[in-house]
């Protein structure tokens, strides 16, 4: 017997997966340059660099969601 996921998870999963569709635009919108050789970040660094792909992240759903409603 199987049971149907529930709607929690069926709504984390769609989330996950706009997510990992988005991250290619978010990163880029970010304009991050990635870590050159063996370099380490501080943890504020990390920190900072995290909370500049979240504020992409959410640019790029809006961005996304504007066009679509464009269109």
């Amino acid at each position: 017997m199987s049971t149907a996921p529930a709607p929690d998870d069926d709504a984390l999963k769609r989330r996950y997966k706009e997510f990992l569709d988005l991250l290619p635009l978010s990163l880029a919108l970010a304009g991050l340059a990635p870590a050159e050789g063996n370099r380490n970040y501080t943890t504020e660094q990390m920190q900072m660099r995290a909370e500049v792909v979240q504020k992409a992240f959410k640019l790029a759903r809006q961005t996304v969601r504007e066009a679509i409603k464009q269109a």
